[in-house]
């Protein structure tokens, strides 16, 4: 992507400052003009400092796309991290394109890919029905659509839109967890909802009755919100991205304000327009209770998912840009409750954010560390334990117990990584911190892709499905027979 930077910044200016103060104002985020111009000159600023050295190559990245391959394994550990500002922080959005003649997808020797649905509306989050239908959200189309598929077939017999005209729904969870769920649970881009189902439900049979009202007070940046129920079905928690990249231009507290926010709000947790933003926050199943903050300073936790052995939640997550290459690492972890980790005074442990420098040292040493650490700007936003132990398409055991993760691919690296999907290994239901490639070929070239995947599921047959929303298809990873 090549840009004339001093050209582009006039276009630039005006579309942040006219687009983000319009949307802030009329949400109730930035409340005064002064405000939001603050907020969008700081971004132009950012982005401005990238274009003017984006086209010089990056010689220290930990490696890049070219690298990819079906079983490449990396391990990144905090000790590898660079000091901010390594590198310049760089503007390199991929071109999206359609899938060349001559581009195909790899997996691991012994698995098939194939495509499982064309034709779909930017689909995102992926879950699996107990009766095994697949449930998608079509995200920027505010629709609920249902697959259905017998076990081991290559296409879906069926395909209907379970529900429509909602706000960009994201999170799918189905209540009581186990065989037999009643309900069927949305988050959407502020509240959570839910439909009345039973098994074989391709249409709501009724209207969605509101179970949490308003999760944040405001609605802006990150906007996806995905959902879980804990292991025993007692409480609903709920992921909820940060308004901005790393809080920029927020107000200060004195540190007995802070110890009364935190009181409330959490340990770390941030404050004004990134109120209960960057968090996980919990409530009961019918949300007749006020939220209570479960996990903070996680700048957007995009996917949760519940270890199907230990019951431990954990969280995928999109560390912050403007750093340089090789920071910020993102992250998937186990979500410890009451834990913070890190965002946006501190990353990765006691390694502090230099744009906050000097303002929080009372969390030194109080970050939790996540558990694996993936590519800086990957952009790894769900995942799905495998837990397939038969079915037409199974995996061999070695998988069972281990995680697959969607890296959709970010802008901030000067040479891209992500745009594949990452096996995530686990020793005795603990996370060995490595990680490998397991679908690659979605990128053309250092400037053009033509898919980028996001949601993972296992199928009841045992097949992975992954959601692309670059070219709009659910693609199907069987073992080959």
């Amino acid at each position: 992507m090549e840009f004339d930077a001093w050209a582009d910044l006039r276009y630039i200016h005006r579309w942040v400052c006219s687009r983000q103060c319009a949307l802030m104002n009329g949400g109730g985020g930035w409340r005064t003009r002064g405000r939001c111009l603050e907020r969008a000159h700081s971004w132009v600023l950012l982005i401005l400092a990238a274009m003017l050295v984006t086209q010089a190559p990056h010689a220290g990245a930990i490696d890049d796309w070219r690298s990819d391959s079906p079983g490449h394994t990396r391990r990144i550990s905090a000790s590898d991290l660079p000091a901010p500002y390594a590198t310049a922080s760089s503007v390199n959005g991929a071109r999206l394109v359609r899938q060349p003649s001559a581009a195909r997808l790899a997996v691991p020797r012994g698995f098939v890919v194939t495509a499982f649905a064309t034709g779909l509306d930017g689909p995102r989050r992926v879950r699996i029905a107990p009766d095994g239908d697949i449930f998608i959200a079509e995200t920027k189309a505010g629709r609920l659509r249902v697959l259905r598929a017998a076990s081991g077939m290559q296409k879906p017999s069926q395909r209907e839109v379970f529900a429509a005209g909602l706000d960009g729904p994201f999170g799918i969870a189905f209540y009581p967890p186990g065989a037999a769920p009643r309900w069927v649970y949305v988050a959407t881009r502020n509240q959570v909802v839910r439909f009345a189902y039973q098994a074989g439900d391709l249409h709501a049979s009724a209207a969605a009755q509101l179970v949490v009202a308003e999760l944040a007070d405001t609605v802006y940046g990150h906007s996806t919100r995905d959902m879980v129920f804990s292991a025993d079905g007692s409480r609903m928690l709920v992921s909820v991205g940060s308004e901005s990249n790393d809080a920029e231009g927020a107000p200060r507290k004195t540190p007995a304000e802070i110890r009364d926010w935190e009181r409330s709000h959490g340990l770390g947790a941030a404050w004004d327009d990134e109120t209960r933003r960057a968090d996980v926050l919990a409530f009961d199943v019918e949300g007749k209770e006020p939220a209570r903050v479960y996990a903070t300073g996680i700048r957007n936790c995009v996917g949760l998912a519940v270890h199907p052995s230990t019951g431990d939640v954990w969280c995928t997550t999109n560390e912050r840009d403007g750093l340089g290459d090789d920071l910020v690492p993102d992250y998937s972890t186990r979500l410890h409750e009451g834990a913070f980790y890190g965002w946006p005074w501190y990353y990765l442990g006691a390694h502090e954010d230099p744009r906050h420098a000097g303002e929080r040292p009372d969390l030194a040493g109080k970050v939790t560390l996540p558990d694996v650490l993936y590519q800086s700007h990957s952009a790894p936003l769900t995942l799905a334990f495998y837990d397939a132990t038969s079915g037409a398409a199974a995996f061999p055991h070695e998988y069972v117990g281990d995680a697959f993760v969607a890296l959709h691919g970010s802008w901030n690296r000067s040479h891209r990584t992500g745009y594949k999907v990452v096996r995530v290994r686990f020793k005795d239901g603990a996370p060995t911190g490595e990680y490998q490639d397991f679908l690659t070929g979605f990128v053309v070239d250092d400037t053009r892709v033509w898919g980028r995947p996001v949601g993972v599921a296992v199928a009841h047959d045992g097949a992975l499905l992954v959601s692309d929303d670059g070219s709009n298809t659910l693609w199907r990873v069987s073992a080959a027979r």
